[in-house]
């Protein structure tokens, strides 16, 4: 039986005020990282994207992480992830892959498709310029955005990992909903939106990091249950900690070894 779709827990929000204890290990990773020999360089490229209202600098601590372990890995390069405000504003700006109904009039649903159109286009120059494949890393937001270009770019894309993402839902089942609702935009169907791009399956392997304890993403949303070749790892963590937390690392870690050539 799925579990019941639902924004998280007030008490779970509080619980996002102590995630500095989630992070506590992550110094020590780094260092025992940076006090081993020089690892050979794999050929697998990794691109890491951030969360809502983050930079690559939110990531900084983890791409240097798997440098230390022999990958070259990189930040998105978009700046600020604003969820695409102030980029599509209507529908018919979005490309091919959005099977939507053009003519709609929109409060902002346009935003985060416009967003994932530029991060894909990101990924596409980098592929070809480096030659290599991509592992997409993504971090809440960032981890939903890793997931929709990896589902239209199977050659480029070799596996994606998620850390605390939304994958159904988008923010209909997140603390931040309200917000959203704010501004008038349609939270079902952005929903029944998302649910229609299941009907085209992310075929590479996915790891799906959620934890019970978080704050920002109701842990249901963050189930795939239709792609056919996901892994779902629970941690006890919050949601501002999974992405510096020495444990989340081991396990992208692990899963970036697996999938590389």
């Amino acid at each position: 039986m799925k579990p019941e779709l639902a924004p998280p827990h007030r008490r779970h929000l509080i619980g996002e005020l102590f995630a500095a204890r989630d992070m506590l290990g992550a110094p020590g990773a780094i260092l025992r990282a940076a006090g081993k020999p020089k690892a050979e360089t794999q050929a697998l490229r990794v691109m890491v994207f951030p969360g809502y209202g983050a930079n690559d600098f939110s990531t900084a601590p983890l791409r240097y992480f798997l440098s230390k372990h022999g990958f070259r890995s990189e930040g998105w390069g978009l700046g600020l992830n604003t969820g695409g405000r102030g980029g599509a504003k209507r529908l018919d700006e979005l490309s091919d892959r959005w099977e939507v109904d053009r003519t709609r009039e929109t409060n902002g649903e346009a935003e985060v498709p416009g967003l994932i159109d530029r991060a894909s286009e990101r990924v596409a120059q980098r592929a070809r310029e480096t030659g290599d494949h991509y592992a997409l890393l993504g971090w809440s937001l960032g981890g939903f955005i890793a997931r929709e270009i990896a589902r239209d770019m199977p050659e480029e894309v070799a596996t994606v990992i998620t850390m605390g993402s939304p994958v159904v839902g988008g923010p209909k089942y997140t603390s931040v909903a309200p917000l959203f609702r704010a501004r008038n935009i349609d939270l079902d169907w952005v929903e029944s939106e998302i649910q229609k791009r299941f009907a085209k399956p992310i075929t590479q392997p996915v790891t799906a990091l959620y934890s019970k304890r978080d704050g920002i993403v109701g842990w249901p949303a963050a189930i795939d249950h239709d792609s056919p070749n996901v892994r779902h790892i629970e941690l006890d963590v919050s949601h501002f900690g999974i992405g510096v937390n020495a444990r989340a690392w081991d396990i992208v870690l692990d899963a970036l070894l697996s999938a590389s050539p």
